[in-house]
């Protein structure tokens, strides 16, 4: 189940290329500087949460997250996200669970070893966010998912000197679309998503 949170973690890095060209109401315009990226796996992290049996909201994350993102600042419906999250990254505080989540009864993943997102819409809100819309597999299976993205920095990381650009983003998925329904509905089938995505710029 929350491997389809992985899936989420795709869509925000779709919200980045939107966020390029927001601008914050009442503020002067986020300026961000166009060009190719490349996903900074050590500083995005795609997490999940899901009511759990009626008791608590239960979270876990996925990492080591690849892909490209193309930003355009000046026309960022022009810009473009393709993520890869493998399923196996999948880390909960169980280690029990944690192996489980990874076998067939879940998200299976030595059959389906990576979850996928592919923007076809970045739709900025004027307001230092943007609707990003795209293509998500998981499981095998390819459904549109939504996300609301959020621009939070850019500049220059002091550590490797790299110009840096991060978003966060939110969505729900059901995971039941997916095919991954083990335990619904006393597991939560609705899961929450919230994506930090970190982006390098390539030269």
């Amino acid at each position: 189940m929350s491997k389809k949170t992985v899936a989420c973690t795709f869509a925000l890095l779709g919200l980045a290329a939107s966020l390029g060209l927001a601008q914050a109401e009442g503020t002067a315009p986020i300026k961000v500087e166009s060009g190719t990226y490349k996903v900074e796996p050590g500083h995005t992290q795609v997490v999940f949460s899901l009511l759990h049996f009626g008791f608590t909201h239960y979270s876990g994350l996925f990492s080591d997250v690849s892909g490209t993102l193309t930003l355009n600042s000046a026309h960022p419906a022009a810009s473009k996200l393709e993520v890869s999250i493998p399923v196996s990254s999948v880390q909960t505080t169980s280690d029990k669970l944690t192996a489980e989540l990874k076998e067939a009864d879940w998200f299976d993943a030595a059959k389906y070893p990576a979850a996928t997102f592919v923007s076809t819409q970045v739709t900025p809100d004027g307001k230092g966010g943007a609707t990003i819309t795209g293509n998500f597999t998981l499981h095998g299976v390819t459904k549109p998912i939504t996300l609301q993205a959020h621009y939070v920095g850019s500049g220059v990381n002091p550590m490797d000197k790299a110009y840096t650009v991060g978003f966060q983003a939110t969505g729900v998925i059901k995971r039941s679309d997916y095919g991954v329904k083990t335990y619904v509905p006393m597991v939560g089938d609705d899961v929450a998503l919230t994506i930090a995505g970190a982006f390098e710029k390539q030269k």
